[in-house]
């Protein structure tokens, strides 16, 4: 799984040029670059998202996992309460223990797994402004964020977040 960066760039002049210089600078490749823009014109010789990443699949899917992480717990609630009332310990104990599980995946991925959504940008892509997406190993993350502010002090930096290349994610 790789992380994704964000970077906001005020326009398609300066996205281009990081777009062009990241290779040399990091070693990213520039297919593991794709570039968000309201307007469709502003994104010339820019490299463009998959429809997946474009519509945020995701974050959709992450929001069904986390959806469906507390669906169980519920539904575990209620079977170790009814256990209680009735006195099935095997039920009580097999819905404590699927509560305890769900907790802990929840626990686990709000703590370590990164997440940024296009949402969080629609708001600047409405302003005119390029979105970078840059799919990098984990252990790339702190030479490209440093080699884009060092060299780009225009653009703003956005977060991380999970990248699964495999399903075009």
């Amino acid at each position: 799984m790789k992380r994704r960066l964000y970077f906001l760039f005020p326009d398609p002049v300066h996205a281009r040029h990081a777009v062009d210089t990241l290779a040399d600078g990091t070693g990213v490749d520039a297919r593991h670059i794709h570039a968000i823009a309201q307007r469709a014109g502003r994104l010339a010789r820019l490299p463009r998202p998959t429809a997946q990443q474009q519509s945020d699949l995701a974050g959709r899917l992450e929001a069904w996992l986390w959806n469906g992480n507390l669906l169980l717990f519920g539904l575990a609630l209620l079977v170790f309460i009814a256990a209680l009332v009735e006195g099935a310990t095997g039920w009580a104990v097999a819905g404590l223990a699927v509560m305890a599980l769900t907790f802990l995946g929840g626990f686990l991925f709000t703590t370590y797994v990164p997440h940024v959504h296009l949402n969080e940008f629609r708001e600047a892509l409405a302003h005119g402004e390029i979105l970078l997406m840059i799919d990098v190993p984990a252990e790339k993350v702190k030479t490209v964020e440093d080699y884009i502010l060092h060299h780009y002090p225009e653009a703003v930096p956005g977060g991380a977040s999970w990248s699964v290349e495999a399903f075009g994610l």
